[in-house]
């Protein structure tokens, strides 16, 4: 009995991400200290008789020789508790005998007994009448030995063939796909996981970050826009990730069959072609073949690549880590905690204290660990670390200051930043990004900043081998607002003919990682293989071929708007309603949008420029990006320049705000043929801002008229944020 497919999980949880590592998902008991409800399952016992109990489980912290078993828990067969208790002994999985019990012929239930809801794990259960049969070790993924005890047919379910397979369902994947349907595709898209989203869901609540519509192709990051969360912290709240609201837009796509629940654990290529996957369906241990004729790898880790030998790389050392994020809260009465001493030992010097009731992103280890074979154990170490940490704020150093503290979220899915990265035919590196290199095909926007993890020193004395606080190192020369654009060649395999990449398994390096890996570029680069995807289709292609032979038309397509369609790769294409308009090379405005005022609209980033002026961006009470600020003393000086294109009478203001340390009388002159006129304006404004005028004129066409902002003796800061021009007349 594979515990997964158990009737009813009560408040144990499907972990699927170690399948490749242990063989299978399973059942855990994440109760953050409080046992979780019971999992039952009704077998049917097809003889009386004398059975043999097997369960496959483990103690989680025996690797580290820790003390105590957090992980305990019971088996009940038929109403009667098993005298052994699970949990408590080894140092991997293993099957685990659980002595002889008598069953009578018909249904009996199975029930998992948490004890501790400290992330206790099951596997399955396994009964024989064979009294001295012992169960074989695992053997990779669905075993044969498995796959007959589970009466699994030899042939595994076909589907397909799709024009794309995507496998992996979190920003990239669910970008991947939905822009390979829209233009066209048929597509399969496999998510290991009940939800989409990956880092960016529910599960593991990491706000999604990169600055997305902008650059060369302002369009690309439309489709990540749908389905982006809104979260206004990391960890955000549950319903800031809109799970749901995922996965209804991929089922809105008639396009896509999609996929949840099912990992893919096997590839069959051919000819350096990838024929088929095949995937584990994580609740009932069928499998499903699904035949494409491309693929595209948006698993993180690289996991289809590794398994047909596509050309990869993984940093020897220096690899960022894992982090499981968490949250605390305060009730209005005491609460206790239990004691962890399998813990981390943690007084409250040992690590940095939660702001805000938030575990942020540096909870991170795993630095120089197999990020792969080893991923349940960094995971494991990240638990001891929350736990140890909250164990010293209830019952240590902490105690006095906690004591109506909770512990009301843990992530048991990690969030890994770093493994194995599949090489294209350009390995985008630092010094490309920093230098600006051009790209032919250039096309995805990343602006974060260089940004790579290592162990934060003041906190890595106790446990050196493997510190659980990071620092982010930034290299900030990336382009923040255009964004340095990323090759279309870093997003297919260079040796696997018809396998594309998008995700933080790209064609980069351990330093370019730094900046491409968040979840809306990443999601941009899924973006850019549906479309190429679309191309392939439409001339049966290969990826390669996209850049060597139709590198034009892609370009060309990503100049469509995200809600873009057609009903196959080679009809014509048409515009849903609704769909975006088109940004500027910087984005959409963060501030207000200067196609909604009245006139002509110039922005601070119109204006020259002299002397020192400042950037902000305080309040988004300003047009466009940001505004520029200067006080006496600075030498600052902005001129506008203005050139009519009709004959008429223009009136001329500049954008004011409410900021008490804006100035209330600086000077402005209004230059045109020759003459001056000058003017005082009050960069206070009123509460809702308002443009102040500063003159009229009238104006031939082809008159041109210059607008100066100065800032010699003001008192208070002048605000350079928006010129507005109206014609009168």
């Amino acid at each position: 009995m594979e515990c997964e497919s158990f009737d009813d999980l009560g408040g144990w949880k499907l972990d699927t991400q170690f399948i490749q590592q242990m063989g299978s998902p399973y059942l855990l008991a994440h109760g953050l200290g409080k046992p979780v409800d019971d999992a039952t399952k009704e077998v049917k016992i097809k003889q009386s008789g004398t059975y043999r109990v097997w369960v496959r489980t483990f103690d989680w912290v025996a690797r580290w020789d820790a003390a105590g078993s957090p992980g305990k828990f019971e088996l009940s067969i038929g109403g009667n508790k098993l005298a052994r208790t699970f949990g408590t002994e080894g140092k991997q999985w293993s099957w685990h005998d659980g002595g002889s019990v008598e069953l009578p012929e018909g249904n009996v239930e199975l029930r998992l007994h948490d004890l501790t809801g400290f992330d206790g794990r099951c596997d399955c259960v396994y009964l024989t009448s064979d009294l001295e049969a012992t169960p074989p070790p695992t053997g990779g993924v669905l075993s044969q030995w498995r796959r007959d005890q589970l009466g699994l047919p030899e042939t595994p379910a076909e589907r397909g063939p799709y024009d794309l397979v995507v496998v992996g369902g979190g920003y990239a994947g669910m970008a991947s796909a939905i822009s390979a349907a829209r233009m066209g595709c048929r597509v399969a898209l496999v998510q290991d996981r009940g939800v989409l989203g990956g880092n960016g869901s529910s599960e593991v609540r990491v706000w999604a970050m990169g600055n997305i519509r902008r650059g060369k192709f302002p369009r690309i990051g439309e489709i990540v826009e749908e389905f982006s969360d809104k979260a206004t912290k990391s960890p955000g709240r549950y319903e800031e990730f809109g799970d749901q609201q995922k996965e209804a837009i991929v089922r809105a796509e008639p396009q896509i069959d999609l996929w949840l629940n099912h990992h893919v654990f096997d590839a069959a290529v051919d000819d350096r072609k990838i024929q088929s996957v095949d995937a584990l369906n994580t609740k009932t241990g069928e499998v499903v073949r699904m035949i494409g004729a491309r693929f595209a790898d948006c698993t993180g880790h690289g996991w289809l690549g590794q398994f047909v030998g596509a050309d990869s790389d993984m940093a020897p050392d220096g690899r960022m880590g894992m982090s499981n994020m968490w949250r605390w809260d305060e009730t209005e009465s005491k609460t206790e905690f239990p004691e962890t001493p399998w813990a981390l030992d943690l007084k409250m010097e040992d690590f940095p204290y939660p702001r805000d009731h938030h575990g942020q992103w540096f909870w991170e280890s795993g630095f120089n660990k197999d990020a792969i074979g080893d991923a349940e154990g960094i995971r494991d170490w990240n638990l001891r670390a929350v736990y140890g940490a909250f164990n010293a704020m209830k019952n240590r150093d902490g105690a006095t200051d906690h004591a109506n503290a909770v512990l009301t979220w843990v992530a048991y899915v990690g969030g890994p930043r770093e493994s194995n990265r599949l090489l294209g035919d350009v390995i985008l590196e630092q010094d490309d990004i920093v230098a600006k290199r051009e790209f032919p095909d250039g096309c995805v926007p990343s602006t974060w900043s260089i940004d790579l993890h290592y162990p934060k020193e003041e906190f890595a004395d106790k446990y050196p081998d493997n510190p659980f606080i990071s620092k982010a190192v930034h290299d900030r020369r990336v382009d923040r607002m255009y964004g340095y654009p990323v090759p279309y060649r870093c997003f297919y395999s260079r040796n696997i003919d018809n396998l594309f990449m998008a995700g933080r398994n790209v064609s980069v390096t351990h330093q370019a990682l730094g900046t491409v890996r968040v979840m809306k570029t990443c999601g941009m680069m899924g973006e850019v293989v549906g479309k190429a995807a679309s191309i392939c289709a439409a001339n049966d292609c290969s990826p390669r071929d996209v850049y060597e032979q139709h590198l034009t038309e892609l370009l060309g397509m990503l100049e469509l708007p995200g809600k873009a369609r057609r009903s196959t790769p080679s009809a014509p294409i048409t515009i849903d309603p609704g769909a975006l308009p088109r940004a500027s090379k910087f984005g959409p405005p963060t501030g207000l949008d200067p196609e909604t005022l009245d006139g002509i609209i110039l922005d601070d980033r119109d204006a020259k420029m002299e002397g020192k002026w400042n950037a902000g961006s305080t309040g988004r009470r300003y047009v466009g990006y940001g505004y520029q600020y200067a006080g006496n003393g600075s030498q600052a000086k902005a001129t506008y320049t203005f050139t009519a294109k009709e004959d008429g009478t223009y009136q001329f203001g500049l954008r004011s705000a409410p900021f008490d340390n804006r100035s209330t009388s600086a000077p402005v002159e209004l230059r045109h043929d020759g003459a001056v006129v000058e003017s005082f304006v009050n960069y206070q404004g009123s509460e809702d801002g308002e443009f102040v005028s500063v003159g009229s004129l009238q104006l031939k066409k082809g008159d041109t008229v210059e607008v100066v902002q100065l800032t010699d003796g003001v008192k208070g800061l002048v605000h350079l944020d928006a010129l507005q021009v109206l014609k009168k007349d």
